[in-house]
């Protein structure tokens, strides 16, 4: 009868065990840092989502009533507040649509238009260096005209094709309707 013997097994050397140790620490520290990555990322991402939703839209432009101000296809961060202000662009809730206008008139005030697309606000001939054709577009309100109470006038800068506040369909919004004050641009197509 013969008997097998087992080859005797050959102990690593103390290198080979130092370098399989740290090849186990590098994989372990690769996968932690990895790991952290990853859940900072993650935790960026949703405060960004966060913040942008509730302090700051990002909207897109679509249409041209705000030309040349802003052009189809800009990108505007908003501040959101319903606290605007004469000559601010805010943008508007109507309809389960977005609009970008202009601010013309606060609640009390008197809004005239001539013939000539002239506004008068109170009285005084509204200074409009960002309006290239003054025209009284189309108008289905009578003017002069008083803002109610709690409401803003808004007018496009495009205003032969802008629906604004002159429109019955639209008219004078509601604090309630604004979503914010355009802040900056982030982007503008050319």
């Amino acid at each position: 009868m013969s008997v097998r013997r087992k080859a005797p097994e050959t102990m690593p050397s103390v290198g080979q065990v130092e370098a399989e140790l740290k090849n186990i620490n590098y994989r372990k520290k690769f996968r932690s840092t990895l790991f952290s990555t990853v859940s900072v990322l993650i935790v960026v991402a949703a405060v960004a989502v966060l913040v942008s939703t509730l302090f700051f839209p990002v909207v897109q432009v679509a249409g041209s009533s705000m030309e040349p101000t802003l052009k189809e296809g800009d990108i505007l961060v908003l501040v959101k507040s319903d606290k605007v202000t004469y000559g601010e662009m805010c943008c508007v809730s109507w309809q389960n649509k977005s609009l970008l206008k202009r601010v013309i008139g606060l609640s009390g005030d008197i809004i005239d238009m001539d013939a000539d697309g002239n506004v008068f606000v109170n009285g005084e001939l509204l200074n409009e260096p960002y309006v290239e054709e003054k025209e009284l577009g189309r108008c289905e309100i009578e003017f002069p005209y008083q803002v109610p109470e709690d409401k803003i006038f808004i007018l496009g800068d495009q205003r032969e094709s802008s629906v604004d506040s002159r429109s019955s369909a639209i008219g004078c919004v509601g604090k309630d309707q604004i979503v914010g004050r355009v802040l900056f641009k982030v982007w503008s197509k050319k």
